[in-house]
């Protein structure tokens, strides 16, 4: 692999979200590690840092670039600049990550693997919580690809390492629920083309904060870094020049009274849609740590609740989250597949737990 390829991708990888949860950003004395170094020709006019890393690397975007550069990654002569900096000659550049170089090649590795449906160009496999899906910084065995590798490691026509096979799409670590592989070149291209113009069918169940007060609604917002935290997204208005449009429609299962049982159909597919555009309407799902659902955020103030809530926090250690359905057309045949999971042991334990105690509706 060429060490020039994907470090930006991998920076902002959603596993590596998960992963390096808990690092404190700006930590004096904090241990950074060289991934990329170049130095600049002679005779270089000067030129914006962003497009000039730009023109130089492969697969890295220039949105990406200024997006290291602000999380402090990108050095020039052995300091931190900003995407604006002009390199000159004799510059030598770097970027620096907070993981040391790991060779991120897939080995196959013998793990458990739920295939709920298999044949020659596809396979859909349900995911636990709690799983990586793909190597990222701290997480590089273990995952969902390298068990799928394991799975496919007989199919000659099958290259773990080849992006033209493999997930079609991810879902977050601590996300329980479908997704789709493709075993083709062909396969992968056709399934891509049907998520990127939205021709997919994607439901998810989740538990939030509070009650609402219609029964659905769809949440329209561009969604990008958050500027205070790289570890979580943030919410700009639709049209903004910041993030990338997202849509996400939302409709009550049932009403607990403090927590809500909501259904959320994805038009787009961003990073941490669902938890970003929830919280961004004021309801985080539950238990979600990184947006702020592991607090207490609606209910009473007596001792009981609070360790009923406690509980609950107990029952399912992680964002309540599923995603439950999938359908797309087969890429070979043109069937249309739909495929559906029940909830995931831990979520339906916690969403009995509130069927218990609440019942009845609640005013909003």
């Amino acid at each position: 692999m060429n060490q020039e390829e994907d470090f930006f991708d991998d920076l902002m990888a959603d596993e590596e979200l998960e992963a390096t949860e808990g690092t404190a950003d700006g930590d004096e004395g904090q241990q950074l590690y060289e991934h990329l170094r170049i130095e600049v020709d002679r005779g270089q006019v000067p030129l914006r840092i962003d497009k000039y890393l730009t023109e130089h690397t492969q697969h890295a975007s220039r949105n990406r670039i200024q997006q290291a550069a602000e999380g402090g990654f990108l050095f020039v002569n052995d300091r931190p600049v900003k995407s604006n900096y002009k390199v000159r000659a004799g510059d030598v550049i770097s970027l620096r990550l907070e993981r040391p170089h790991f060779d991120t090649t897939i080995v196959p590795e013998e793990l458990p693997l739920d295939v709920r449906y298999e044949d020659d160009a596809l396979m859909v496999i349900y995911k636990p919580a709690g799983m990586v899906v793909h190597p990222g910084c701290g997480n590089f065995h273990g995952t969902l690809v390298h068990a799928i590798a394991w799975h496919l490691r007989n199919l000659p026509t099958y290259d773990p390492n080849d992006p033209q096979v493999g997930l079609v799409h991810r879902i977050d670590k601590d996300t329980s629920g479908l997704l789709v592989v493709a075993k083709t070149p062909e396969a992968k291209s056709n399934l891509g083309k049907q998520f990127f113009h939205h021709e997919t069918h994607r439901s998810y169940i989740a538990l939030v904060w509070g009650n609402f007060v219609d029964d659905e609604g769809t949440i329209e917002g561009n969604i990008g870094r958050d500027p205070r935290d790289r570890l979580r997204m943030e919410v700009f208005p639709p049209g903004s020049e910041t993030g990338k449009p997202a849509i996400t429609h939302w409709r009550v299962l049932e009403r607990y009274g403090y927590t809500t049982l909501v259904e959320c159909r994805l038009e787009t597919g961003r990073t941490h849609q669902i938890r970003a555009h929830m919280r961004h309407i004021g309801h985080p799902l539950f238990a979600d740590e990184r947006y702020g659902g592991c607090e207490i955020l609606r209910g009473e103030r007596t001792a009981s609740y609070k360790a009923y809530i406690q509980n609950c926090f107990k029952l399912c250690p992680r964002q309540a989250l599923h995603a439950q359905t999938l359908g797309f057309r087969h890429p070979v045949t043109g069937e249309q597949m739909d495929f559906t999971s029940p909830l995931a042991d831990d979520l339906q334990a916690l969403v009995d737990k509130w069927r218990t105690r609440l019942s009845s509706p609640l005013t909003p």
